[in-house]
């Protein structure tokens, strides 16, 4: 289930109301996002689409936690995030949310294993309960045999696989997806598109993704584009089923 009219949605995992995102350059006003809405269920692939500067990316920072709306609201289940700041917005995102960028930002210096444990050292977990954990993201994403590889041992493939299971390590509600495939070839972006749309079909994960490839947004359940600062469906997605 995914709507943009603003209408109550039952059960909606994630809901926008009336987002507003406004820059100042100088004495100029740029309105980025006016008045959008979005209610989106457990278990949906939504891909975004819209030309550069529509607002894409700054969409997905503020679901994310990463920004603060000029005005509106959004909450993640019981969890109004557009009310939280600080401390509690940072717990907040460690718990709920997985971030996978176009450029991987994988930490050089640290093997594959390390660099997919980075989110669980901010937990209680045992060192024993976080080697299981990163195990299994790995395990999900074809690794378990490039555990002790440094990124430049990794093709741009493999490297984006393991910026996925340092996305999925800690269970997020959700995923943040930003031009995931955007630096890698065809071959390689279908693999990663595959992964993610089974981390959807089979795990239940619920990813928003942002692309310019129409391609990639074939993978998901829903395409939605930004124009003018608002969400429309595409003639091809299913939005409100």
């Amino acid at each position: 289930m995914v709507r943009v009219d603003g209408s109550d949605v039952d059960g909606s995992l994630i809901r926008v109301r009336n987002l507003d995102k406004t820059y100042r350059r100088g004495s100029e006003e740029i309105h980025v996002l006016q008045g959008l809405n979005l209610d989106v269920g457990a278990g949906e692939f939504v891909a975004f689409m819209g030309p550069s500067g529509s607002g894409k990316t700054t969409l997905l920072n503020l679901l994310g936690g990463l920004d603060t709306p000029s005005a509106g609201s959004i909450r993640v289940g019981e969890d109004t995030v557009t009310a939280m700041s600080g401390r509690r917005l940072t717990g907040w995102r460690a718990r709920h949310v997985g971030f996978v960028f176009q450029m991987y930002n994988l930490i050089p210096v640290l093997t594959a294993f390390q660099n997919v444990e980075l989110p669980l050292l901010l937990t209680n977990l045992s060192r024993a309960e976080r080697r299981r954990h990163v195990e299994t993201a790995l395990s999900l994403m074809g690794l378990s045999d490039r555990m002790k590889h440094y990124p430049r041992q990794l093709s741009g493939g493999q490297e984006q696989r393991v910026a996925i299971a340092r996305a999925i390590v800690a269970d997020p509600t959700f995923l943040l997806c930003d031009e995931p495939t955007g630096d890698l070839d065809r071959k390689s972006a279908d693999e990663i598109l595959g992964l993610i749309s089974a981390l959807v079909s089979e795990h239940g994960k619920t990813v928003l993704m942002v692309t310019h490839d129409p391609r990639a947004a074939e993978w998901a359940n829903v395409i939605l584009h930004l124009e003018k600062g608002a969400l429309v469906d595409s003639p091809q997605g299913n939005a409100g089923s």
